[in-house]
C-alpha cells in the first residue's frame, strides 16, 4: 500500500510518499481501507516534534473515514464492509490503517466519508468546547480566533445554535466574509493584538464571556484583556510557537483559563459515540455545515502541510488516498 512516512523530523519535505506493507489487525483491532484522511494543524507538530511515543519512522495523521476490510480477534460490533470514522489513531495518511475497534464509530448512510472525516477531530473538539469546557449559554458573547478555519467555523455554528453571539477574529477581509457566512455576528480583521480595541468596542467595554484561542503565544495575553469579569479563556494553541508562561497575579478580572486536552473530550468510548452521534445529527438537521476547504491526493500531503502552515487556508483540508 502507499503511505506518507516521516523518517526524520523537520519541514514538509520530510513527508515521504512510499510503499508500506499492508497491516494486519491484532486482537481488538480493525483494518480500514481509507477513503478520506483529515489534515490538522497538530499533524504539522508531529512532523516537526514527533509523536507522543517518539518512534521513528511513523505514518502521520490521526483521523479519517473508510470501510472495514479485516477484523482482529475478539472484535464485535463491526463487520467487514462497515463504514467507520475514527480520531486520534496515528497512521491515517495511508491507503489502509489498523486501529483499535474502540476508537472507531459507525458512519450513518446519509453522512458522506468527507463529512465524517472532517468532523472527527475539529467537530468533536468544537462540540466539547461549547457543551462542556465552556458550556456556552444563550445570550453569552464569544470571541473566536481563526473563525474562518475548519475549527473556527464549527465553533461559530455551534455557539450560534446555543443562542450565543460570535465575534469572529480573522486575518483578512476574505476570511471575514467566510466567518460571516458561517454565522459570525461581527468580524474583526486582526493580526497580533490588534483585535483588543475593536472587541471591547463591540461589547461596550464589558468584554466577552469566553474566548476560543488557537492563535498561539502571540494572542494569549491580548485574549485575556477582552474577557469580562470571571470570563473564560479556552487556550488550545500550544502547537503554534512556545506555550505562554503565566503569572497568575497578572490575569485580569478574575478570569479563568482552561487548556482543553483532546483526550478529555472523549475520555470513554461512550463519550466518543455520544459526541459523534450528536455531530452527525447536527449535520443531518442543517445546523452544522462542514466547509471542505481543499482536497489533495495522498501523495501531495507536503503541499497540504505547506498550505495549512501558511495560515491562508479556509475550512477543512482533506487527503484522498
Amino acid at each position: 500500500m502507499q503511505a506518507i512516512v516521516v523518517e526524520e523530523l523537520g519541514g514538509p519535505d520530510r513527508l515521504r510518499f512510499t510503499g508500506r506493507p499492508v497491516p494486519e489487525p491484532g486482537p481488538g483491532q480493525i483494518r480500514v481501507d481509507i477513503a478520506v484522511a483529515g489534515v490538522n494543524f497538530m499533524d504539522t507538530g508531529s512532523r516537526r516534534f514527533g509523536t507522543p511515543t517518539g518512534e521513528l519512522p511513523f505514518v502521520p495523521g490521526v483521523e479519517g473515514a473508510g470501510r472495514v476490510s479485516a477484523l482482529g480477534e475478539g472484535v464485535s460490533g463491526f463487520a467487514v464492509g462497515d463504514r467507520v470514522a475514527w480520531v486520534y489513531a496515528y497512521g491515517s495518511y495511508a491507503e489502509r490503517i489498523v486501529l483499535p475497534a474502540a476508537d472507531a464509530v459507525p458512519v450513518p448512510d446519509d453522512i458522506s466519508d468527507e463529512v465524517a472525516a472532517s468532523l472527527m477531530m475539529q467537530g468533536i473538539t468544537a462540540h466539547h468546547f461549547v457543551t462542556e469546557a465552556a458550556d456556552v449559554k444563550a445570550g453569552q458573547i464569544a470571541a473566536v480566533h481563526a473563525a474562518a478555519g475548519g475549527l473556527g467555523q464549527k465553533l461559530t455554528q455551534l455557539i450560534k445554535a446555543r443562542g450565543g453571539t460570535v465575534i469572529g477574529i480573522v486575518s483578512s477581509e476574505r476570511k471575514a466574509e467566510i466567518a460571516r457566512n458561517s454565522g459570525a455576528d461581527h468580524t474583526v480583521v486582526s493580526t497580533g493584538d490588534a483585535f483588543v480595541e475593536r472587541v471591547l468596542e463591540l461589547t461596550g467595554g464589558e468584554g466577552v464571556d469566553v474566548v476560543f484561542d488557537g492563535g498561539g503565544e502571540t494572542t494569549f495575553r491580548p485574549s485575556t484583556e477582552v474577557l469580562r469579569r470571571h470570563g473564560l479563556l479556552l487556550y488550545y494553541g500550544a502547537v503554534i510557537g512556545a506555550a505562554p508562561v503565566v503569572n497568575m497575579r497578572e490575569l485580569p478580572h478574575s478570569i479563568k483559563v482552561c487548556y482543553p486536552v483532546f483526550r478529555d473530550h472523549i475520555p470513554t468510548r461512550e463519550a466518543l459515540l455520544r459526541h459523534s452521534a450528536d455531530l452527525f445529527d447536527l449535520v443531518r438537521r442543517g445546523v452544522l455545515i462542514p466547509d471542505i476547504g481543499r482536497r489533495y491526493p495522498l501523495g501531495e500531503a507536503a503541499r497540504a502541510h505547506r498550505d495549512i502552515e501558511s495560515r491562508t487556508t479556509r475550512g477543512k483540508l482533506l487527503l484522498l488516498p
